[in-house]
């Protein structure tokens, strides 16, 4: 099952690598990112339990470890709108945002069975 994991990164030259080498060593695939500059960075992992593992291994601070729920989407004017008017109609708040790899939207809800149940319906 996808998870995304909070990582805390430094602001230095080469942290980004030492990641991508980390997790590359450890066989495990990025599916997702999403961050900027340093501070925190979201991964999208399919093992978060072996991801964990060999970056807190390398010294690297794993900070949370959540569901997320992945949708397929329309890239064009008022998707994101569409989408996300399903899951706020169901009084879900939408904590983490981001598209994965493939194409998805990954997303971290107040209540991720709620939002799953209200695009099923779609």
């Amino acid at each position: 099952m996808p998870r995304d994991l909070t990582v805390r990164m430094d602001d230095q030259p080469g942290a980004l690598a030492a990641l991508g080498e980390t997790l590359g060593a450890a066989g495990i695939n990025i599916n997702g990112i999403s961050g900027s500059g340093g501070g925190d960075l979201h991964l999208l992992v399919e093992d978060a339990a072996a991801a964990r593992t060999a970056l807190s291994d390398a010294g690297i601070a794993v900070v949370s470890d959540d569901e997320v729920v992945l949708v397929d989407f329309a890239n064009r004017p008022g998707e994101l709108g569409k989408i996300s008017r399903r899951i706020a109609d169901t009084d879900t708040n939408i904590g983490l945002v981001y598209v994965s790899c493939d194409g998805r939207l990954v997303l971290a809800t107040s209540d991720n069975l709620a939002t799953r149940e209200s695009l099923e319906s779609s």
